[in-house]
């Protein structure tokens, strides 16, 4: 590319990082795990529109640290391979001065990278990679940067980073917060964690386009997939389902998908990518783990503001994602696993578990205000308990907290969803 058109794209990308540093945003849990002192690549990976990039920049603008950007989601860079790397070195350096830190968004895009980045390391570079397929990403770190990098998985939102966005005050839990806290809650359970669609109006059209972007730019081009429209039908139905139990053999005649193997590459694909993510039965089994696997929507946004989504108002479906997000997010951090439980006659959501040791059993529920319900949940409970050795047993519900209940010996604590979310992990 020429060095001309190479220096108009980056002055470009320092105008909308210019713009941004103007603008207001919450710190998120995940900023302090970035170690801008390392000398490891630091990697932020997540879906498309988490809010990597912001993240990073934070973090380095909080450091005060002299740090160069260049994105490489930008149509005009679409052709960039590693031998153009080197002058997009030297117009960063133009342009941005001497600089200890450098930040590559969405890196994936440029073939090769690797053999860049792993130069610029053994140079006393400190890097910070973000990007949006993990499979990709990963595996070409543990490839050619083994040992030299560190991960981070980003979500969209938590809800205690939403209170923040929203300036919501989380503690002390007065009447007033409360309050205040179950109605963020409600419009956390609507309109999901993406940091973009806290000012978007048209959130269908947001929806939808992200998803077509993921489809057609991080999957289509990326795996060579020649059927994209039986792709992006089964990922509609797939999360008009979720959470639900994957039964590859109903889907490949559902879809008329040729073989076993290529719908796994599918699902592959849409985890990878993070549309999906996949929840393992708790088994001393390994065949039995990964033959039911339960998968869940990466947000909540994905269920009901898709067009002609139809999980929306299945209010139960959207608490248990919501807490399964949160554990993906507590359990990642603490080298834990969280799986769900489920025997014949019941079920426990979820089980989270440290070793050969489980820690914590949930149970969710959006209303235990039916006899039938309450005993349903309660006994869902004693079953994960039971089945998993736990004694660290809760019960959690949209908006209703009750005294611990104690049943066969075991003591379940109740407490609304929310305020759960806001404990610390």
């Amino acid at each position: 590319m020429e060095h001309s058109k190479l220096e108009r794209i980056v002055l470009d990308q320092q105008e909308e990082l210019n713009v941004f540093r103007t603008g207001n945003y919450c710190l998120r849990k995940e900023e302090t795990l970035i170690d801008l002192n390392s000398n490891l690549a630091q990697v932020v990976i997540g879906v498309r529109r988490s809010g990597k990039s912001t993240l990073c920049i934070n973090a380095l603008e909080r450091a005060k640290v002299r740090y160069a950007y260049v994105n490489f989601d930008d149509e005009r860079l679409l052709d960039i391979s590693v031998d153009d790397m080197d002058p997009i070195l030297e117009v960063l350096y133009k342009i941005y001065g001497d600089f200890t830190h450098l930040l590559l968004d969405e890196v994936q895009n440029v073939n090769g990278w690797h053999l860049f980045v792993n130069r610029m390391l053994r140079n006393k570079m400190h890097i910070v990679l973000t990007g949006s397929n993990s499979k990709l990403l990963s595996g070409e770190l543990a490839s050619h940067l083994t040992g030299r990098h560190h991960q981070i998985e980003l979500l969209p939102f938590s809800f205690a980073d939403f209170c923040s966005y929203e300036k919501v005050p989380t503690s002390p839990l007065t009447t007033k917060n409360r309050g205040f806290l179950a109605s963020a809650f409600d419009k956390y359970m609507k309109q999901g964690g993406f940091p973009e669609l806290m000012n978007e109006k048209d959130s269908k059209s947001y929806i939808d386009s992200l998803l077509e972007d993921i489809i057609k730019q991080d999957i289509k081009k990326r795996f060579n997939v020649k059927y994209v429209d039986t792709l992006m039908h089964l990922t509609n139905h797939l999360l008009n389902e979720a959470p639900s139990i994957i039964v590859k053999d109903t889907l490949q005649n559902l879809f008329n998908i040729s073989s076993s193997h290529t719908l796994g590459n599918y699902l592959s694909y849409l985890e990878q990518t993070y549309l999906i993510s996949t929840l393992s039965k708790y088994s001393a089994k390994s065949r039995q783990r990964v033959r039911n696997a339960k998968y869940y929507a990466i947000d909540v946004a994905f269920m009901n503001q898709r067009k002609d989504a139809f999980s929306g108002d299945n209010m139960g479906f959207r608490l248990e994602t919501i807490v399964y997000l949160e554990l993906k997010r507590r359990t990642k951090y603490a080298r834990q696993d969280v799986y769900y439980h489920a025997v014949p006659r019941s079920e426990c959501d979820f089980v989270v578990c440290d070793g050969n040791q489980t820690i914590a059993a949930y149970q969710v529920s959006y209303d235990i205000s039916s006899p039938k319900t309450y005993n349903r949940e309660i006994n869902g409970c004693i079953a994960g308990a039971k089945g998993t050795h736990c004694e660290n047993l809760y019960l959690l519900t949209y908006n209703e907290a009750r005294e611990p209940v104690l049943k066969d010996g075991h003591k379940i604590k109740i407490m609304p969803v929310w305020e759960w979310l806001l404990l610390e992990s």
